[in-house]
């Protein structure tokens, strides 16, 4: 296990990167400009593509649905990296944060690259096969998040960590003011989980989500319009917006276990003095 000096330090670099998370720059801005732009002339079946994605979310949180992923496939990845038996998620809690690293780097790696060959094959067809695109964009979004999850001892089988996969898929497409939003409420989410009687009142949340996400394919419509030349954009954008998701998980799920071992500790030292 890490000494407190060491935990303190690794939260001190997270809270940098969520400081600078609280700059938007001026091309994430125009970034949405294209939507606006496209929106009257963008087939309705693309918005209805877009639009099932709220009811698809909502599903996620409330059963995990078809986007729960298989545990065991990560257990056996954590098992040969931390040289220690596997069985359940709760195993994997106290193994380093070095550890912890190492894997959710591997597992971004792997996905960037899963979502680049996905952008590229679904842009050779222009506008049309974007409908393709966007669902199976957030399919390995959710994914992505939940495996990082499981690598810090978090398991997206329990409802309110479906919460928090969701709240980290918003913080990594947020504008300035939804960052800070989405960081103060995580703030105490430790201690507090999400309770199950505040389920639907993340419903705001969710639809904040799709409506962001959407928008977020603004520059990606203008360009994938063009059947091949959509190719070459795809593949960039798929890769850049799952690099941005596993960064965010992989600092706010560290966080979180950062904070869980420093409080454990004091704990610990309250109990021996």
């Amino acid at each position: 296990m890490e000494t407190r000096e060491e935990l303190v330090n690794e939260l001190s670099v997270i809270e940098k990167w969520e400081k600078d998370q609280s700059d938007l720059w001026i091309w994430e801005r125009l970034g949405r400009l294209p939507f606006k732009i496209l929106d009257k002339i963008t087939p309705k079946f693309i918005h209805n593509k877009v639009g099932k994605l709220l009811e698809e979310i909502g599903s996620y949180i409330q059963t995990g649905g078809s986007y729960l992923i298989k545990k065991e496939t990560i257990f056996e990845k954590v098992e040969k990296e931390a040289g220690r038996p596997i069985h359940e998620v709760a195993d994997i809690k106290d193994i380093p944060l070095s550890t912890m690293t190492k894997l959710s780097q591997e597992l971004s790696e792997q996905r960037k690259k899963f979502a680049t060959i996905q952008g590229a094959s679904t842009g050779v067809g222009g506008i049309f096969t974007l409908a393709i695109d966007i669902p199976a964009l957030m399919a390995i979004s959710l994914k992505t998040l939940q495996e990082i999850a499981i690598i810090h001892g978090y398991d997206p089988n329990d409802q309110s960590e479906r919460v928090f996969v969701v709240k980290c898929l918003q913080f990594s497409s947020a504008d300035i003011v939804g960052k800070r939003a989405i960081l103060n409420e995580l703030s105490s989410y430790s201690k507090q989980g999400a309770r199950s009687d505040e389920t639907i009142s993340q419903l705001q949340g969710w639809r904040e989500v799709v409506y962001t996400y959407r928008d977020q394919f603004g520059w990606k419509k203008l360009f994938q319009m063009v059947p091949i030349a959509g190719m070459i954009f795809g593949a960039f954008t798929n890769r850049s917006m799952i690099n941005d998701l596993s960064e965010t998980g992989m600092m706010l799920y560290r966080k979180r276990r950062i904070l869980e071992r420093l409080e454990r500790e004091r704990e610990t030292k309250d109990l021996l003095d």
